[in-house]
């Protein structure tokens, strides 16, 4: 069994600090120049870096202070997608966000000048030697969620090909990941979290098989972008439910969804279990049994409010996950990240 992701651990976005939000907001009033917004992202990450190493992690991330999204901003720097401006956000459960998408306009294929990169690397540089520097990237499955069975991007007529150009995009910028040193990648995926309410809440037989038909593709794209990659990266997956202004967007347990989350083949899921939205731990036996190497880390302590869990309450929650998952192969983490 990997050593990652270990027993303490966390999801990797964290609040922006008031230096860098006054930053962003001159650079976006163009008052300041990108190199000086970017002198102020440089030494905001490396005190976050020094925060997080102090509080005894063992993997450490730049925060995703670079983006103004904790997705758009790396799928925009896909080739083949493009900017979108809506007419509304995501509508979470009592909050809408601001509006920002993307739409495929062209095959989509492997940027080597994706901005994450350099990112990485100066992330890397100011990691101190023994912590891990860990990449945070949104999940393929966000291209191609849809609430209907059309497909409709004009690039593509087929949806097999998609995901086959996906994944390999995917792969080929993990595989430059890892050339640049990384041996921790972690797939954010709120689709699974959504698709766990959507077949909660689905008004017919066909509906509930078109979200089962989603979870299947989501298998295939993710699955064909892990394979091959070398045995000593970690890939490990946060279920995200939505986190925008402490708020949230969707409820639904993870038995609709436990058999796929077990056919993936990573290394470890972060799974939100902060509150009742999520079920039960019951899910988590499909996963051990299907992949008694992989991990499991609960995600017990909230970020959508400040009060602390007690020590004894994570303890029985923990305990009562080991009914259906050993020990040893169980961690704790906050269910989301901060920003």
């Amino acid at each position: 069994m990997k050593e990652i992701p270990f027993h303490y651990d966390q999801v990797g976005s964290f609040l922006r600090p008031e230096p860098l939000k006054k930053a962003r907001a001159e650079f976006q009033n163009q008052t300041i120049s990108a190199a000086e917004l970017k002198k102020v992202e440089d030494q905001t990450i490396i005190d976050l870096i020094t925060k997080q190493v102090n509080a005894g992690l063992r993997a450490v991330t730049d925060g995703e202070f670079r983006r103004s999204w904790w997705h758009l901003d790396f799928l925009w720097g896909l080739n083949g997608v493009e900017v979108t401006t809506p007419e509304h956000g995501y509508q979470f459960n009592k909050v809408e966000t601001r509006a920002a998408s993307y739409n495929v306009a062209d095959k989509i294929t492997y940027n080597a000048e994706h901005p994450f990169f350099e990112a990485f690397t100066f992330l890397k540089e100011h990691t101190p030697a023994g912590i891990i520097p860990k990449v945070t990237i949104p999940s393929p499955t966000l291209l191609f969620n849809r609430k209907s069975d059309s497909f409709s991007y004009e690039s593509y007529s087929n949806e097999e090909v998609f995901i086959s150009d996906l994944a390999a995009a995917y792969q080929q910028t993990i595989r430059k990941f890892y050339d640049l040193g990384c041996r921790y990648l972690q797939l954010d995926d709120t689709s699974w979290g959504m698709y766990t309410g959507f077949i909660e809440n689905a008004k017919s037989d066909d509906e509930i098989k078109h979200w089962h038909r989603q979870c299947d593709a989501g298998v295939s794209v993710i699955n064909q972008l892990l394979a091959g990659l070398p045995d000593d990266l970690t890939i490990t997956m946060h279920v995200c439910r939505g986190n925008y202004k402490s708020d949230w967007a969707i409820a639904g347990p993870y038995d609709h969804v436990a058999d796929y989350l077990a056919q993936l083949n990573i290394d470890g899921y972060f799974l939100e279990y902060d509150d009742n939205r999520s079920g039960g731990f019951e899910p988590l036996a499909k996963i051990y049994q299907q992949g008694p190497s992989k991990k499991v880390v609960l995600g017990l302590v909230t970020s959508k409010f400040p009060e602390l869990e007690s020590k004894e309450s994570l303890i029985a929650r923990i305990t009562e996950a080991t009914t259906y998952v050993p020990l040893e192969n169980l961690c704790l983490s906050p269910q989301c990240g901060f920003a």
